[in-house]
């Protein structure tokens, strides 16, 4: 037993050695880009690996005050998960710097050695902002209220030790004039100078005029930024991605969130005997409200060539043609890819003009669309299936597609290459087919074939009288029995069909199992089951989307269900309700206290599917 763990022991020696050996050396500086004048802040050398001793170098930190340092710190970390080893051997050197002046200041590049080879970290540019001026207005502001506070409570002093401007909400635009069609990345950020410590909700902006598509977020990151003169931890909470839809001034409404500071007030209490004079801490509780902000769309100039469709962006057009040689009545495919970056989700199929004697059937579309902060990227496939259903030459002429490059702001039109398609007898030994022009594809007959022998003399007519049965009556009686029957017989054939066409089943029950869903709801708003009832409004809206549009479970997601209605003529205010409901129920399924009117939700839930019901119904 005792060999066994020591062999254990070794294997584990042996990996920690080889993972250790296999890692590359890095030697990295962190530190904040931007501080205030005055203000400490700490510079961290790191290097993974274990330098030679005496040999770490460091800058000379020209224009900074070296408060401390270096104090040197070592890290060691070693898993093993699924059979693979992974670990991390860290030593830092940290220091404490201040720096005065505004301005900008560079900490020169540190070194250090590792086996005898010599590393360099990178240099680093810092901000320095002067902040003297803004908090000698808040310190006279402070002064002059200073009386009053002291008759007020202590949490009144906690209320007003929050400036008006320590916290902000802001809605940032990439750009404020953009063309129509044209994609701008808009971040609702937090600005914020004194710790927060919780939200209770709030409302994220609406975009009248838009088509907004939320960004994903692997993590909000905070990061440190300048407004107004003054040093702000930033925290960006949404990002959208916006297609303006007309041109004009277009107005973002504000948006608002409820957050809780935390605000750290000397108390006027005795002291402790044992630990002397403790503070209070006290939480605040803000509503936080964007400003109003304006787009200026501009509209796209004038002369658009007859192929544009509304494309705006950059974009590529590549062309999979058929065979030049076919045979009668057999099918073959156009291809015509679009690449690039735009407003790919809204580019349509070009036009494919195609001879009369071809049959051309419905346009697939595929594809692949990527959205980042840069706007949307991929391509968009239309494949063109068809059937050349008589022999001959024929000239298949260009498909064109233009767009609108916002970067040069002119039209640019891509073309693919006119070919020649032979189409040769399908070889059945059959007549060759001769095609009439000017008549559509249902008026196409063959020719010679549709003439038959007239009998010729007299015609030996007799008059009689003839009985029921085969009088006027009799057939008027039949006649109206075959016609019943085949109304009867379509009517059947409808109804079979439509029951199997689950999409259509499934849209007609929408309506109906979110009636359901809602009475379910109410049961528990009267009951005041918190709860159950947002369990229950998730299911009746999400099962109602997903009912509706069509859209499997896999696939059901906000963005899905505003494009799907966006594509069925939705407009942008009513598509967003859904997210907007959603969240709210989200928030207040998990949320400890209750934020949210049951009723308002409740009522909003039922007001978006009567909408939807009204607008997809008129379709």
């Amino acid at each position: 037993m005792r060999f066994f763990r020591l062999s254990v022991l070794f294997t584990m020696l042996l990996l920690c050695l080889s993972a250790f050996a296999d890692e590359p050396v890095t030697f990295e500086v962190k530190s904040p880009l931007m501080v205030a004048s005055g203000e400490a802040f700490r510079v961290e050398f790191t290097v993974n690996a274990d330098p030679d001793k005496g040999s770490f170098q460091a800058p000379d930190f020209e224009g900074f005050d070296i408060l401390a340092g270096p104090s040197t710190s070592t890290s060691r970390n070693f898993q093993i998960i699924n059979g693979e080893s992974k670990s991390s051997y860290n030593v830092s050197y940290i220091y404490v710097l201040l720096a005065q002046e505004a301005g900008n200041l560079t900490i020169a590049p540190a070194s250090i050695e590792v086996k005898g080879r010599r590393y360099s970290s990178q240099s680093l540019p810092i901000e320095i902002v002067d902040e003297s001026a803004a908090k000698s207005q808040q310190s006279t502001q402070q002064q002059g209220s200073a009386s009053r506070q002291r008759a007020t409570t202590a949490e009144q002093r906690a209320e007003g030790q929050i400036a008006k401007d320590d916290l902000l909400l802001r809605l940032v635009l990439s750009r404020n004039t953009v063309f129509k069609g044209e994609p701008l990345r808009a971040s609702l950020k937090l600005y914020q100078r004194v710790p927060i410590v919780g939200s209770n909700g709030g409302k994220y902006p609406s975009f009248n005029g838009f088509w907004a598509q939320q960004l994903e977020q692997d993590e909000q990151q905070v990061r440190r930024e300048n407004y107004n003169g003054k040093i702000y931890e930033t925290t960006t909470l949404v990002e959208y991605i916006l297609y303006p839809q007309q041109s004009g001034e277009l107005i973002i409404d504000p948006a608002e969130i409820n957050v809780v500071a935390q605000v750290v007030v000397q108390s006027n209490r005795r002291n402790d005997p044992f630990f002397g004079s403790m503070p209070d801490i006290y939480n605040v509780e803000r509503t936080l409200r964007t400003d109003k902000v304006t787009v200026n769309v501009k509209p796209l100039p004038q002369g658009a060539p007859s192929s544009f469709a509304g494309a705006v962006g950059k974009f590529t057009m590549s062309s999979s043609m058929p065979s030049e040689q076919l045979v009668a009545n057999s099918a073959a495919t156009y291809t015509v890819k679009i690449s690039g970056s735009g407003n790919l989700s809204f580019i349509q199929a070009p036009k494919l003009s195609l001879p009369t004697s071809f049959e051309q059937y419905t346009t697939k579309t595929t594809e692949s669309i990527r959205t980042s902060q840069g706007g949307s990227s991929g391509y968009r496939q239309f494949e063109y299936p068809f059937i050349a259903r008589a022999e001959g030459e024929y000239e298949i002429p260009p498909v064109e597609f233009s767009y609108f490059d916002p970067s040069t702001m002119s039209y640019r039109t891509l073309s693919s290459k006119p070919m020649t398609i032979s189409v040769a007898p399908d070889g059945r030994g059959d007549e060759p087919s001769r095609v009439v022009s000017g008549m559509s594809k249902e008026e196409v007959k063959m020719l010679g074939r549709d003439i038959r022998f007239i009998k010729l003399g007299k015609a030996n007519l007799v008059e009689i009288k003839q009985p029921f049965v085969l009088g006027g009556l009799y057939w008027a009686i039949v006649a109206a029995i075959g016609i019943i029957y085949q109304v009867l017989y379509i009517i059947l054939r409808k109804r079979i069909r439509d029951n199997r066409n689950v999409a259509l089943v499934r849209g007609k029950r929408a309506n109906k199992v979110a009636i359901q869903r809602f009475r379910a709801a109410a049961r528990y708003m009267k009951s005041n089951d918190r709860r159950a009832f947002y369990e229950e409004m998730l299911r009746a809206m999400w099962g109602y989307m997903g009912d509706k549009l069509n859209i499997p479970v896999a696939d059901l997601t906000k963005e899905n269900v505003r494009e799907q209605l966006h594509r069925r003529g939705v407009d942008t205010t009513t598509s967003h309700s859904f997210s907007d409901i959603v969240t709210r129920c989200e928030e207040a399924q998990y949320s400890p206290v209750g934020m949210t009117d049951m009723s308002d939700v409740y009522a909003d839930g039922v007001e978006f599917v009567s909408k939807i019901e009204s607008v997809i119904k008129k379709r």
